[in-house]
């Protein structure tokens, strides 16, 4: 059996490292995908890997396996009284169904603005910004199993929502293709005034909060497609009141915000910065000036360097603050997802 890679991954990563693999299927339909679901029931095993945008994963190496390109489009509207019912499929870019909302007056999305990655991605990861997070508003997701090709409708419960996690980051990793979701949407539209956007506390509109939104990202972050990079890098860290008194006492400057009364969220970027590590430079990758979660390609960005880096960065923040951060970026080698990097 020839085993020559020969499909390149670079252009459909947004970190854009050199790395190939020998099968890639673009998904179109849920037709093809119940296709594909047949195929793959005929095999012992299989090694799958789906992707959307591939702005949240770094391959390391050259994949040994089949990826999916999701590219199933579709979406579709619904009212009452009340709600708005928004039914989409998997394949759409999040950033235009955020802005598609905003200029129909479906208001709700807008902290959620500019988000790379495709909408079955989003629920992947729970995607969050400035206090607002898809499980607030995602109703129902449909996902197909590849041993059965069985469709079944999970609801908001069944997901197993949490800070950046889903079941389907947990038990149903590459067991499911996501390929639609259902969002509600109250008509009864109440801000989100989060970190910075407090400074719109006298001039709160939707647009405005999108504007705002917009407005920060590009500022903070680098566009990928002249800037290799993958967003937030890290998670930030959860602990809880005892542990946050604790770093209080020797830095008074740390950045939080609260979950609850008991439980909060560090700035995992704060922590970055304090160890003097902002726009810090390793071989061919770096931390980015302007924020201390983006790891950026320099333009000849190799695995080698990326992993050095991610472990120093690691190493130092443990060493200051007894925290190891977690990686919300996926790394991928030949056999898959990289699961409990350290």
């Amino acid at each position: 059996m020839n085993n020559i890679m020969t499909i390149s991954l670079k252009l459909i990563n947004t970190f854009g490292l050199s790395a190939k693999t020998k099968f890639l299927i673009v998904i179109n339909t849920e037709y093809d995908l119940l296709k594909l679901c047949k195929y793959l029931q005929k095999k012992n095993s299989y090694r799958l890997l789906i992707l959307g945008n591939g702005s949240n994963i770094i391959f390391l190496e050259n994949y040994h396996g089949m990826i999916l390109l999701d590219r199933v489009y579709g979406l579709f509207f619904k009212e009452d009284r009340y709600f708005w019912y928004i039914h989409v499929n998997s394949g759409e870019i999040w950033s235009k169904l955020v802005y598609k909302c905003l200029k129909l007056n479906i208001f709700g999305l807008e902290n959620l603005a500019m988000i790379p990655g495709r909408v079955g991605a989003s629920v992947v990861q729970n995607i969050g910004a400035y206090g607002k997070e898809l499980k607030d508003f995602c109703e129902y997701v449909d996902i197909i199993h590849f041993s059965s090709s069985y469709k079944i409708r999970l609801s908001n419960s069944d997901c197993k929502f949490g800070y950046r996690n889903s079941i389907f980051k947990q038990q149903l990793l590459n067991k499911c293709y996501i390929i639609s979701l259902g969002l509600k949407i109250s008509k009864f539209w109440q801000p989100k005034l989060y970190n910075n956007l407090s400074k719109l506390s006298n001039l709160v509109t939707p647009k405005n909060i999108y504007d705002a939104v917009c407005k920060i990202r590009k500022y903070k972050l680098p566009d990928y497609r002249f800037v290799g990079n993958v967003g937030s890098f890290f998670k930030n860290p959860i602990v809880n009141i005892t542990k946050l008194i604790k770093l209080k006492n020797y830095f008074p400057d740390i950045i939080y915000y609260s979950l609850n009364k008991n439980t909060k969220v560090i700035s995992a970027a704060w922590l970055i910065k304090y160890c003097g590590l902002k726009g810090y430079k390793f071989g061919t990758v770096s931390i980015y000036s302007k924020h201390a979660l983006i790891l950026i390609n320099n333009g000849y960005a190799n695995s080698q360097d990326v992993i050095k880096l991610v472990r120093y960065i690691l190493k130092k923040v443990k060493n200051y603050f007894s925290i190891l951060l977690e990686l919300e970026v996926c790394l991928v080698n030949k056999y898959g997802i990289i699961k409990n990097f350290k």
